[in-house]
């Protein structure tokens, strides 16, 4: 069988697979220097390629989603069940990584000399993340609404860590649209539709290349994280505690969501998925993964176009029950290694924390870590704890994104199913 003939997801796991081993063989030869000069740069062009698309598919999709509806009460029904289900999933997500922490408690496990070792290890880093979170901190209660009405289309467009000011300009141009008729607006959106079929053909172009980028990205976390594998060993259980998490999520939570809100099979979800789900794993990137995720949801799920073009890019930005279950995992998991004993009070005050900031996390490998140190400061946790942590973000990083794309395919097929129902 030819290469070239195999599914995409065969194609990236033989990729991810091939950089996990090029990067063992590197540590081992001591060649892994060699890997960010000569393996690396090819996963970041992937990446770059990946983030270069996500600004004209969100802005096309959305206005072509919101633009085609029949009406602004269309749009309120669907926009009020999209943020609706995201906030309780988000809930659930953060409940189950409450729940499991506090049964296995893997912070108790760690011993203080570990600890001690791996927060000087890291204290460069921390002192960094705590100033950008005590910026944030400092901020107006409301900036973060204020923020997401651009002053400046094109400012706002220059920048992937803009992407709910991009939300809002397409959701604006395609209310206009409404408001103006499919008569006057017929020529525009003839463009839009052009536009939205160069952009899935380019996404088509870019996806050819992903095996390439998958080994090299890969390659390059292996190489990066050599001096850090003995600390896998002491953190051992908390990765376990929060992998467990994620897991259910996919395997348990999302398929029920699936059988009972949705007519798509479980088997079929779970078969249609995978691809996605490893770009996710390889990327740790939901913007990254967005284009992929559309287009598995709308031509492999059946999901319409109208849905699809709405929800996902609101749940790359809205939506993060991985990050927001594994942001309660770490939190407790510092007070436990700590000595820090959290009240039932604290522990509702971290779950309404990270629902609150999951709407503000950047959908980026390591988007999370500053709004942890808020989350952290929030029920009087040392910030200086995410020391102990650090290490093994990156990694768990690849599976809570995963947990994500997942997530926002779920409500997508729930928001689908409800919506051809009424």
């Amino acid at each position: 069988m030819k290469f070239n003939s195999l599914p995409l997801y065969v194609k990236i796991l033989a990729g991810m697979v091939l950089g996990i081993l090029l990067g063992i063989v590197a540590i081992c030869a001591g060649f892994a220097g060699g890997i960010d000069d000569w393996v690396k740069p090819f996963g970041e062009i992937f990446m770059r390629l990946l983030k270069f698309i996500a600004i004209p598919l969100v802005m096309i999709s959305l206005i072509k989603g919101v633009g085609n509806l029949s009406d602004i009460a269309s749009l309120s029904k669907i926009g009020f069940k999209t943020i609706g289900i995201y906030i309780c999933t988000t809930v659930l997500a953060i409940t189950v990584g409450l729940i499991l922490v506090e049964l296995i408690a893997p912070g108790k496990m760690v011993s203080p000399e570990s600890a001690a070792s791996m927060q000087a290890s890291y204290s460069t880093t921390v002192a960094e993340r705590n100033s950008q979170a005590a910026e944030m901190a400092e901020t107006p209660p409301l900036q973060f609404l204020v923020d997401i009405f651009p002053d400046n289309m094109v400012g706002a467009m220059s920048d992937n860590g803009g992407m709910l000011q991009i939300i809002v300009i397409a959701i604006l141009i395609g209310v206009a649209v409404l408001f103006v008729g499919k008569e006057k607006a017929g020529p525009f959106m003839g463009l839009i539709n052009s536009l939205d079929a160069i952009v899935l053909k380019l996404i088509d172009i870019i996806m050819q290349y992903s095996p390439i980028g998958v080994l090299a990205l890969m390659a390059g976390m292996i190489a990066d994280t050599a001096g850090n594998l003995e600390l896998l060993g002491a953190l051992g259980l908390y990765v376990l505690t929060v992998a467990l998490g994620l897991l259910l999520m996919i395997f348990l939570f999302y398929p029920l969501l699936i059988h009972f809100f949705t007519k798509t099979p479980v088997k079929k979800f779970l078969k249609t998925m995978p691809p996605v789900q490893l770009l996710a794993f390889t990327t740790s990137s939901s913007a990254a993964t967005l284009p992929l995720n559309m287009e598995t949801v709308e031509l492999k799920l059946g999901v319409s176009q109208r849905v699809t073009s709405f929800v996902l890019p609101m749940g790359m930005t809205i939506n993060m029950d991985g990050t927001s279950l594994y942001q309660a995992v770490a939190a407790v998991f510092i007070a436990q290694v700590l000595g820090i004993d959290l009240t039932w009070m604290q522990l509702l005050t971290i779950v309404a924390t990270t629902t609150i900031s999951s709407i503000g996390t950047p959908g980026i490998p390591g988007g999370s870590v500053v709004i942890l140190i808020m989350v952290l400061s929030s029920v009087g946790i040392p910030p200086e704890g995410l020391a102990l942590i650090l290490g093994l973000d990156r990694p768990l990083d690849m599976l809570r994104t995963v947990v994500n794309v997942t997530g926002d395919a779920t409500v997508a097929s729930m928001v689908d199913a409800n919506t051809r129902t009424e």
